[in-house]
């Protein structure tokens, strides 16, 4: 059997949320925790707190909020996964390309899906489009026969819908309520997390 494994970026790959960092850089980083908050918990729509907190941090040139990215702390034993697993690993982010990319690149080598923003030489002007991650697995469908998804937050759940196994992942923050309802699994230590793909990988691919 073929198996795909998708993962979440914010929180589940990096042990700190984005977003807030990127604040820190022009001193809204309040705000932006507070919209990141109410998000992760299902109080605000994700296309909705995505747009206002862009538009927020659209100020920064694109290179800078690159610069801020590439010193986010990452879980390293997945991480090594990812790397060890890159033809069939995805990571699939509400995170815009323009920012994300070449964090993902440098570090991951896999491919991934994220919403996509509009820039100009150095400025982000706009969004072009906001990734709803359910899609990500519909495409992901024609390929794979296995999906096993991992994630913490609210707009994981359509991920989890979608997919074969969902794992919800607490490794940095508690997944939120409603992720862990639609869930199969509830780990929260990154060893057990690997271990555990690495059995699910082993059973699919000898049956």
């Amino acid at each position: 059997m073929k198996i795909a494994f998708c993962f979440d970026l914010d929180g589940t790959l990096t042990e700190e949320e984005i977003l807030p960092q990127i604040a820190k850089k022009i001193g809204i980083f309040e705000e932006i925790e507070i919209l990141t908050k109410i998000t992760m918990n299902g109080l605000m729509t994700f296309d909705k707190s995505f747009k206002l907190r862009v538009k927020l941090l659209s100020t920064v040139a694109v290179n800078e909020v690159e610069s801020v990215v590439r010193t986010i702390k990452i879980n390293h034993q997945l991480k090594d996964f990812i790397n060890k697993n890159n033809s069939d690993s995805y990571i699939v982010t509400g995170n815009l390309d323009t920012w994300v990319h070449k964090f993902i690149k440098e570090n991951y080598n896999c491919s991934y899906f994220s919403s996509s923003g509009i820039s100009e030489g150095n400025q982000l002007i706009g969004l072009k489009d906001i990734l709803h991650k359910s899609d990500a697995i519909d495409k992901l469908r024609k390929q794979y026969d296995i999906i096993i998804a991992v994630g913490d937050g609210m707009n994981d759940c359509s991920m989890f819908e979608k997919a074969d196994i969902g794992i919800a992942y607490g490794g940095v923050h508690p997944p939120v309520q409603t992720l862990i309802s639609l869930s199969d699994y509830v780990i929260y230590d990154s060893s057990t997390l690997v271990n555990f793909l690495n059995s699910l990988k082993n059973f699919y691919r000898e049956n």
